[in-house]
């Protein structure tokens, strides 16, 4: 017997799978395949949060969320109204998946293991009737009459279907596809990478994190907010990171070359930082001690050492012995010490593309491509990308159950 629709979906990603899980359920009629081009399947999901899987954010507000959305955020607008992080959640724990949110409101399995997301995603498959293809290329497609579509696999081989969903990730091959099908691409530029500096106050300091500090890039009126930690290549962590998403092209078309300035102590100004140092200097019991070994709040010893050389203090140097240049300089390395970036190092294997589909090709009430029916986008095919948090999983949530829906030609009530 002929099923009704025959749907594919190019990418075994979490968009790709949580598609045709939504299709295949809302309509057992249809004949729902996924195409793989590699070996296996759902590669991000294995390596996100450490091998964890941070599967969404505990932010619960539509309007809040789209905030963590450097492109893309007011085209989510409308489907995180229709399928948001609660109902991401709701869809797991009503499979069996136990979760947790943790202190930063990231939301994990509460086994801290990304392959009990995986299982769940490849059980329900199973169970819907999903078929999974690895090793399955897509060359090319082309449209038929009637609005339905042929598919040219890599090996020579085709296939006529009802309706096909893009979820190929960065894929160049299916972006310049796309893009002969009638569709215009933002050129895609690296998200989400950690910042190449050589310093000396850097050196040798390898693991130090700072629990909150501003990083800015007053040329171009950026700035972030949170933890930071230096690496053996610069500096990394939270603030880094979302830093590099909203600045990623203007630091693109720089080179990746460019200056930041830190603000150890956020929520304080030169002046008043200046203010607290001297302070310090006057006080009978800090006179005596040497400056490098003094602790001043959140600022380790090894780090404050290593700005006590930038701002010329000698090593041997007591409180009182400090002229107010050596405070006001030392006030400038905690709150405008500026660093050089040479160049950006990939964060971890969480790899994420700011480009991709220009949104106005998109019908965001249901993902069809506005250019042609039948063919629908979802995930990081898109020119949709956030910040480290669970939110990019979120976007590929949402776009795959609407776009799921809305192949399997079931309204969504």
């Amino acid at each position: 017997m002929q099923l009704s629709r025959e749907i594919r979906i190019v990418g075994g990603g979490a968009a790709g799978y949580f598609a045709a899980i939504a299709c295949a359920e809302a309509n057992p009629d249809c004949h729902v395949v996924v195409l793989e081009k590699g070996q296996t399947t759902l590669g991000k999901v294995r390596v996100s949060g450490g091998g964890r899987c941070n599967v969404t954010h505990a932010c619960f507000t539509p309007n809040e969320l789209i905030e963590f959305y450097p492109r893309g955020g007011g085209e989510l607008l409308g489907p995180f109204h229709r399928f948001m992080t609660g109902d991401t959640m709701e869809w797991f724990t009503d499979r069996g998946v136990e979760l947790k949110i943790e202190a930063d409101n990231r939301v994990f399995p509460t086994s801290n293991s990304s392959q009990t997301i995986i299982e769940c995603l490849e059980t329900f498959a199973r169970r819907a009737g999903v078929e999974i293809r690895l090793s399955t290329g897509v060359d090319s497609l082309d449209t038929l009459p009637g609005d339905r579509w042929v598919l040219h696999y890599e090996n020579g081989e085709s296939e006529e279907v009802d309706a096909v969903l893009i979820a190929s990730g960065s894929s160049k091959k299916m972006w310049d596809t796309l893009k002969r099908l009638g569709h215009s691409i933002v050129s895609p530029v690296a998200s989400l990478f950690t910042f190449q500096i050589k310093d000396s106050r850097l050196s040798g300091l390898e693991g130090i994190s700072f629990e909150r500090v501003n990083i800015s890039i007053p040329q171009a009126g950026w700035e972030s907010e949170g933890p930071l930690l230096i690496t053996h290549w610069g500096l990394s962590g939270p603030a880094v990171l979302r830093l590099s998403a909203f600045a990623a092209r203007w630091m693109a078309e720089r080179g990746y070359r460019f200056s930041i300035e830190v603000n150890f102590f956020p929520e304080e100004s030169l002046e008043e930082v200046t203010d607290r140092l001297n302070a310090l200097r006057k006080q009978t019991d800090f006179q005596r001690r040497r400056v490098v070994t003094s602790p001043i709040s959140g600022i380790p010893l090894r780090f404050l050492k290593a700005l006590c050389l930038a701002a010329k203090i000698p090593d041997s140097a007591t409180w009182s012995d400090l002229s107010k240049p050596h405070v006001r300089r030392l006030a400038e390395q905690l709150t405008q010490a500026v660093f050089s970036v040479s160049g950006k190092s990939t964060f971890k294997e969480e790899f994420v593309t700011a480009g991709g589909v220009e949104l106005s090709n998109v019908d965001f009430r249901t993902f069809e491509s506005r250019r042609t029916k039948n063919l629908y986008l979802a995930g990081e095919v898109l020119n949709i990308d956030a910040v480290t948090g669970g939110f990019n999983f979120q976007a590929a949530w949402t776009g795959g159950w609407i776009a799921g829906h809305s192949m399997a030609n079931r309204p969504i009530e």
